[in-house]
């Protein structure tokens, strides 16, 4: 058999192997398939295992990977050939395929609502689609890849775009299998598809793969194709309400660091929350060693050379007992702070009804909240009567027997970042809201707002339908079972906390140097190593600030693409500083 006839012999067999629609599909004489097809992606390249006639070159194709990139032989039709040839660098991916064909495709009677799906078509569109990535911590391809591309006939780069703001929510890679190989079963693929987690509209996703399908039906493709790992509930069940169907098809990838969860298996270190994740990971990339002392409540150790540092997420043995009491007591926090000459709000402790009252007269609006605690529990923000500033204290001495009240000050939430007394990272937080359907219940907007939150901070921030969502939906003046009218925005939740369902924004590079220096002088007047301060700003750009809060556990996540992690491990083992 030629080397030819033994090519089209396992093209054969990898369409026997995953055809289960239409027999229509035919091989067009017209068609001359390349061999060894590869394409890049930016993240890393699609390799075409099918069209590769010999196993060790198809290995010695994936031991090429670049540095930092994630490279995917897909349609591998002899698995354990391959995988026998390179044991200890390569394995088999924990993923299905699905395909949908499109001749069966039916265009849905519903469109996007106040966002758009295009092809990528500015240099701002190829710099969101990076942030998208960073922020789902996938591999993102370089902006001036994306950009250079735009015209690929190959490879297409599709964005989610609100309407009115521009903003991309979301992003996905289209295969062209026929531009790319030519291929005779006229098939193209689906890759890295990602949204926001941060994006307040529903149906992202589904609204990219439903525009990519339209787009190659249009060309005449015949099947849509994707991988997604076995585990992805949420996705699988996506893709299969659209008649995506599961087949037989195989894909190898490298054995690198990004890859190592899916080939190593469970590890102690993954039962962690992302905020103890971000420091374990880096820390094992430095060759530190990582032992999980208690999972639940995010506690491990650090070790390298003799030295052992204890660690409960950002919060460590450099931080004393004495700093991070004041972090805890708010109203200690904001003594410190007041005699340290940084700006804070006014604010007085609960005594009895009739003085709060009167704080609150004083005032008009402001923010009730316990005196210790954490995440945003218990926490009022804009109380304006009397009514709800009663209602307010009871559920803030659900969390602690002193409560307190505070001037509320308009403007954006900013947390600022400081590591060994130096500005990491800033970003402005964002109280949650929804965006009205013209058909979702207020309470359905915000329980399918947070099952997207939850499944892309790995449960750690949701929106909790209480009270306080109750009364700020009220404030709105709608209930929680009204439905919220098409294009409409609602702030359900005062508090722009990211345990309750905030969203966070990057603005490290505008901070103003006012802002920068009152954060280090706060962390300075705490005495504490590593902290996360809270102000109120009418701009992060503008000089004019209150400071709120002290956390002695900041979340190091969520502040991509700040290397919060990096700068905390330098603190902690100044050695292996540039690794």
């Amino acid at each position: 058999m030629s080397r030819e006839e033994h090519y089209r012999t396992r093209l054969a067999r990898t369409r026997a192997a995953t055809v289960s629609g239409p027999e229509s599909i035919q091989t067009h004489g017209s068609y001359d398939p390349k061999h060894d097809a590869v394409v890049d992606c930016g993240w890393g390249r699609l390799i075409f295992a099918h069209t590769f006639r010999d196993n060790r070159h198809l290995a010695d194709t994936l031991l090429a990977e670049s540095p930092g990139k994630r490279d995917i032989a897909f349609y591998v039709v002899d698995p354990h050939v391959l995988l026998s040839m390179e044991p200890q660098n390569l394995f088999l991916d924990p993923s299905h395929t699905y395909r949908l064909w499109l001749d069966r495709y039916k265009v849905s009677a519903l469109r996007p609502r106040g966002y758009t799906i295009r092809l990528l078509n500015s240099y701002r569109d190829a710099e969101a689609i990076h942030r998208v990535y960073l922020k789902r911590h996938m591999i993102p391809p370089p902006v001036d890849f994306v950009w250079e591309h735009r015209a690929s006939r190959s490879v297409q780069y599709f964005v989610a775009s609100d309407i009115t703001t521009g903003e991309v929510l979301g992003a996905a890679t289209g295969i062209d299998h026929v531009e790319a190989f030519n291929d005779p079963e006229k098939g193209c693929s689906l890759w890295a598809l990602a949204v926001d987690p941060q994006a307040r509209q529903p149906g992202i996703g589904q609204a990219l793969v439903r525009h990519m399908a339209e787009f190659f039906i249009a060309r005449g493709r015949a099947y849509l194709d994707l991988s997604v790992m076995h585990n992805n509930r949420e996705a699988i069940r996506l893709y299969e309400r659209l008649k995506f169907e599961r087949i037989n098809v195989f894909t190898v990838k490298n054995k690198n660091s990004f890859n190592e969860p899916l080939f190593i298996g469970t590890q102690p270190q993954e039962a962690l929350n992302p905020y103890a994740r971000i420091i374990t990971r880096e820390a094992q990339r430095r060759g530190i060693g990582v032992t999980v002392t208690d999972a639940e409540a995010g506690f491990f150790e650090l070790s390298l050379g003799g030295r052992t540092i204890a660690c409960r997420e950002s919060l460590t043995e450099l931080t004393t007992s004495i700093a991070m009491s004041r972090c805890d007591d708010k109203a200690v926090t904001h003594r410190i702070l007041r005699r340290a000459n940084l700006r804070v709000p006014a604010q007085t402790v609960v005594k009895d009804d009739k003085q709060a009252e009167e704080f609150l007269d004083r005032f008009g609006s402001i923010v009730v909240k316990p005196a210790s605690g954490e995440q945003g529990a218990g926490i009022s923000v804009d109380v304006r009567d009397h009514k709800s500033l009663h209602n307010a204290v009871a559920e803030a001495r659900k969390h602690s027997g002193t409560v307190l009240l505070e001037e509320f000050v308009e403007g954006m939430d900013l947390r600022i970042i400081v590591i060994d007394f130096k500005v990491v990272a800033a970003a402005t937080r964002r109280p949650p809201r929804v965006q009205g359907t013209g058909r979702d219940s207020i309470r359905e907007l915000i329980e399918k707002q947070s099952r997207r939150r939850q499944a892309a901070t790995d449960g750690e921030s949701s929106i909790p339908i209480d009270g306080e969502t109750e009364r700020c939906v009220a404030e709105g003046g709608f209930a929680l079972d009204d439905v919220l009218p098409y294009g409409q925005y609602l702030t359900v939740r005062k508090a722009a906390n990211l345990h309750t369902g905030g969203t966070i924004h990057d603005v490290t590079a505008g901070l103003h140097p006012t802002l920068e220096k009152a954060a280090v002088d706060a962390a300075k007047a705490i005495d504490i190593p590593v902290t996360g301060l809270d102000f109120i700003v009418p701009d992060p750009k503008a000089e004019e600030y209150v400071i709120i809060e002290a956390n002695e556990r900041p979340g190091l996540a969520n502040h991509e693409p700040q290397p919060t992690a990096e700068r905390f491990i330098d603190l902690l083992f100044p050695s292996t500083a540039g690794r």
